[in-house]
């Protein structure tokens, strides 16, 4: 039990510090981009550059970590991290704001290969479940709270990029310190292709797009979006903390209905409110600030559960074999859909101003909408009594899991905790990878 609470202590607490610089950044380069009167569509430019760093960073993060060590490899990441944080404030160079986006995707990609494949090690059958559950609400709070720092120093300043770097060094600092060692990283399992995944729940795939689409465009752009239309830096924090908080709010009402309907019913209704909340969002850009909020809560709580109940809808598809294979190509259309996202919309914004961010997305959950309609009248869906049991996943841009972490991978191999550890951790002389 000491061991465990010693290595979670670290996981988290590294976790709880690169999630809450690197949401702070996300942020606070759409307001900083905003001031600057960069045009819309390079603003959605520069900033799905994230994303597509993000996809690389996912593909070959494991054989960096595998030759290097995950000590070594997280700290190499979270230094490539900060410094290309701290690049933001140096030049007004647009194709080097998309390069530096790039490599921070990359980075925080393989920081989180890196310390979710040590929480996998540490957890068990009998913890999994609830370290999975924690963990969650851990990203979503860090995110949310790193929003508020929104308002302690001038986004046209180099304060805000020196304090995101510092979030990010910060991180290696309780991962070093501990004695566990590296765990094993699982070879690559059988990919399962987009056309098999089409045939078996397109559903699902459809949903991970839609999902990506919603998400990358709203963390992308909504910064934008809040400052072009008057809220200011300090209604902006709180604005896309309440926003982030109500996801993760709504995500347990959500799976508890989910485990007692249809899920394609459910996913309907929600597409459907949601696509209400986002044209409220637009149309109600000139109310106060409170109403503003709430709409864009309810924008947000409904839109992020998208992806879960994606996820849900495809499991119920699969034998236990497959989860993983169909969880890596659900996350891999989910990262097509947040390339796609923040590019359509950025030129609508552009084109026709920055209430149509959230027409957009009021269209594209619509969409969903209709496509889940057509769906059910295509093929049955599957009664309430044989569907898996519904797992809440995270829908952040800086935190996805890897698919052995899900608890209902019946392929999870349990490690002793005491295999992570060095028999003579207190001798302080002996290195560690």
């Amino acid at each position: 039990m000491r061991l465990l609470f010693i290595s979670l202590s670290a996981l988290f607490i590294s976790l709880l510090l690169l999630i809450t610089g690197n949401a702070f950044l996300l942020t606070l380069l759409g307001v900083r981009f905003g001031q600057l009167g960069i045009d819309a569509f390079t603003i959605g430019l520069v900033m799905v550059c994230y994303s597509v760093g993000f996809v690389i960073g996912s593909l070959y993060a494991a054989k960096i970590i595998r030759r290097v060590g995950h000590i070594r490899a997280f700290a190499v990441f979270a230094a490539l991290a900060a410094m290309a944080a701290l690049v933001y404030p140096m030049t007004d160079t647009v194709w080097l704001w998309g390069l530096m986006r790039i490599f921070g995707g990359i980075a925080v990609a393989c920081l989180f290969v890196t310390i979710e494949s040590w929480f996998s090690a540490v957890a068990t059958n009998a913890n999994r479940s609830t370290i999975f559950s924690v963990y969650q609400i851990a990203a979503y709070l860090a995110t949310a709270c790193g929003q508020l720092l929104i308002g302690v120093s001038s986004p046209m300043g180099f304060a805000a990029f020196s304090l995101v770097a510092l979030f990010l060094v910060a991180a290696i600092i309780p991962l070093s310190l501990s004695h566990m060692h590296s765990p094993e990283l699982a070879e690559p399992k059988e990919k399962m292709s987009f056309t098999r995944m089409m045939k078996i729940a397109p559903l699902g795939v459809v949903g991970a797009f839609c999902s990506g689409f919603f998400l990358g465009a709203f963390y992308a752009l909504t910064p934008l979006f809040a400052s072009l239309t008057g809220l200011d830096g300090n209604q902006i924090s709180i604005y896309m903390f309440g926003s982030i908080l109500a996801a993760m709010l709504f995500a347990w009402p959500i799976g508890w209905v989910c485990d007692r309907s249809q899920r394609s019913n459910v996913l309907l209704v929600i597409c459907v409110a949601g696509s209400a909340a986002a044209i409220g969002n637009a149309w109600f850009i000139e109310a106060d600030f409170l109403m503003r909020l709430l709409l864009s809560c309810a924008c947000m709580g409904l839109g992020a559960s998208v992806y879960p109940i994606s996820v849900a809808i495809t499991n119920d598809q699969m034998d236990s074999s497959q989860i993983i294979a169909a969880s890596t190509g659900l996350l891999l259309s989910y990262s097509f859909g947040s390339v796609v996202g923040p590019l359509v919309s950025s030129v609508f914004m552009e084109q026709y101003g920055a209430a149509t961010l959230f027409e957009t997305l009021a269209v594209a959950l619509l969409c969903m909408a209709l496509y889940t309609l057509y769906r059910q009248h295509i093929r049955a869906p599957l009664p309430v009594e044989v569907q898996e049991e519904y797992v809440t996943v995270t829908s952040l841009p800086n935190a996805q899991f890897i698919p052995e972490f899900d608890p209902r991978n019946e392929e999870f191999v349990d490690t002793p905790i005491e295999e992570l550890f060095d028999e003579e951790a207190e001798e302080p002389a002996k290195e560690y990878e």
